[in-house]
């Protein structure tokens, strides 16, 4: 058939729909009732005329073409690192992932033992190693911030991040089971989001601080090392960061989740502005009276080695501590707004603080972030022996 019986074809049939718009429609409505179908058929002829002879008009008003699903894999892939830090121990794993959100070399991944180390690596897509280091992280999202030093990388832009419904097709990619090391490809897995819904219902179930909204994925993303890995739309946008791996207590089944950017966000920026991050300078003034571990009523476990995380070995009774009701096995996460990752940096801290003003620590415990407020003049702290 050729390009005149092709359009007469289209034309008829573009006639019947628009005759059979006006004959169906309600007698209040406007539209098709005024067109006859002489009217109709000219409409549909300059609606033909202008798809066949004008194609790059109606490109311009649908926007830019979208990338094919290899390139918009190629293009993620880029944007995809990997972690490598501590771990070795009781079968841990000593790597995961992350993802590129800035030209200088930010990269967002999950907060996790593997980057409890001074010797963190970061690899990216094309096989270039830096060392990294840990920027800062917020327990209560369970995100950090790790910092390697680049120019113009590939990198998501958070603020351009989108949302997903329910039954939307989307990719994960991800270092899963630590298959890449050097330039292979993250892996690419293909899957549907099931449902986004509150993480806050399953408490008492999954074993996790974080209590906000996430996707549920249906496909099998919660794998050793894939957690911080990216979620995208099959064109490539940024939807949401691969969750750690997170069991149901109660039947041992594993749940596949992410958590959507926009939870993510702020905190990322707030890292990056100086929350939340362990203190590197050397203060400026120090307080002539600073607060100490025996002020407060802590005692923490013995410091063998040079990271030994803040854990609460024994809390003094009637001290300040006591009273605000903190417990022995806590773990203290921060001081204010400062992560204390060790028994040596949580002293540090606690000596810029003046013995007048109150100490706000954030412990964990068990799986439950809690916030407390001290006081040295609630009771008098007993110097532990």
């Amino acid at each position: 058939m050729g390009c005149a019986g092709r359009v007469a074809r289209l034309r008829s049939r573009a006639v019947a729909e628009v005759v059979r718009l006006r004959e169906s429609a309600s007698p209040g409505a406007k539209f098709p009732r005024i067109l006859t179908n002489s009217a109709a058929g000219e409409l549909a002829r300059v609606l033909l005329i202008v798809f066949a002879l004008c194609p790059a008009v109606v490109a311009a008003e649908s926007g830019p073409p979208r990338p094919g699903l290899s390139e918009t894999v190629r293009q993620t892939q880029a944007k995809v690192v990997k972690i490598y830090g501590a771990g070795g121990f009781q079968q841990m794993e000593a790597y995961q992932t992350g993802m590129l959100v800035s030209p200088e070399g930010h990269i967002l991944t999950v907060w996790s033992y593997v980057l409890d180390t001074d010797s963190l690596a970061v690899v990216l897509a094309d096989g270039r190693r830096f060392e990294a280091k840990l920027l800062g992280a917020d327990p209560r999202l369970e995100i950090a911030v790790v910092k390697i030093e680049g120019a113009d990388l590939p990198h998501f832009d958070l603020n351009k991040a989108v949302e997903a419904e329910a039954g939307q097709r989307v990719l994960a990619l991800s270092n899963l089971f630590g298959i890449a090391t050097g330039n292979e490809p993250a892996s690419v897995q293909d899957g549907v989001i099931a449902v986004k819904t509150q993480l806050q219902a399953r408490r008492g179930v999954f074993e996790t601080p974080y209590d906000g909204p996430v996707y549920v994925l249906d496909a099998v993303t919660n794998n050793p090392g894939a957690a911080g890995g990216v979620l995208v739309t099959r064109s490539g946008d940024l939807i949401a960061m691969l969750g750690k791996e997170l069991r149901n207590a109660l039947n041992n089944t594993w749940l596949n989740y992410a958590l959507p950017i926009e939870q993510l966000r702020g905190p990322v920026e707030q890292i990056r502005a100086g929350k939340f991050v362990a203190r590197r300078e050397e203060p400026e003034k120090r307080p002539e009276r600073p607060i100490t571990l025996a002020d407060l009523g802590l005692v923490l476990v013995p410091d063998v080695v040079e990271r030994t995380p803040p854990f609460v070995d024994r809390v003094v009774s009637g001290s300040p501590a006591a009273v605000s009701g903190i417990r022995m096995d806590d773990l203290v996460l921060l001081i204010g707004d400062r992560l204390v990752p060790s028994c040596k940096s949580l002293r540090e801290e606690l000596g810029l603080i003046d013995r007048e003003d109150p100490v706000k620590l954030t412990v964990l415990r068990g799986q439950e972030l809690l916030e407390f407020e001290l006081h040295t003049e609630d009771a008098k702290a007993q110097t532990p022996p």
